[in-house]
């Protein structure tokens, strides 16, 4: 079944447009020198994040959780002209690589790197986003959601990563796990949520997609 599965993601890499190649490069360095690199969105959930931000032609994006900046850019990418993405970081160690492929990218001008805790800086923000990307803490998504809810105007996106969790949301959740727990409580919010239509795609980790339909 493994074999089927690793077969079948090759056949589907293989069938859509090739990594752009500062991407690319960017996934090689994660993958080399970055704790935790699996956190990377990589080629195919790029490509699918690519598409649906060209889908929305939103003004401004919000990223939470920007880790080394592939997401970000694959974002970008359906920015409208003179569109801007704001992407939030909390671990500083992470910021100057996320930089360095943004530049690479032509992306320095677009794209705004803030550095700290999502809630205070979001707080601070006076932009509505037509497209949010929820990447951050799995524990906070509620909080995160009702943060940006009122920035997001009628017709926006929201798009909530790992909301499969590696299939740990079907299993019983151990009493110390607070991140399968929080994600838990995040979609069973949503699935309650009348402002918002919502739909998950079952790739990878899981990603929701959320259009709000009232206020």
């Amino acid at each position: 079944m493994n074999n089927f599965k690793n077969d079948l993601n090759h056949y589907v890499l293989d069938h859509i447009d090739e990594e752009d190649q500062v991407l690319a490069e960017l996934a090689r360095e994660t993958n080399v020198n970055v704790l935790y690199s699996r956190m990377l969105s990589g080629h195919l959930q790029g490509k699918i994040l690519s598409m649906l931000s060209n889908m929305v032609q939103p003004r401004n994006i919000l990223e939470l959780g920007t880790f080394t900046g592939y997401s970000a850019i694959a974002l970008s990418k359906g920015l409208q002209a003179g569109g801007k993405l704001h992407t939030i970081e909390i671990n500083d160690e992470l910021e100057e690589m996320a930089a360095k492929y943004f530049e690479k990218a032509g992306l320095e001008e677009t794209i705004v790197q803030h550095v700290g805790d999502a809630e205070k800086i979001v707080t601070d923000l006076n932009v509505e986003f037509d497209l949010v990307f929820m990447d951050a803490d799995k524990r906070r998504y509620c909080e995160h959601y009702d943060l940006i809810f009122d920035k997001v105007p009628v017709g926006g996106y929201i798009i909530a990563d790992n909301t499969l969790w590696s299939g740990k949301v079907v299993e019983e959740v151990q009493s110390k796990d607070t991140q399968t727990k929080g994600i838990i409580k995040f979609n069973d919010m949503i699935k309650e949520d009348s402002r918002v239509e919502k739909v998950i795609f079952p790739f990878r980790d899981g990603m929701t997609i959320i259009r709000k339909i009232s206020e």
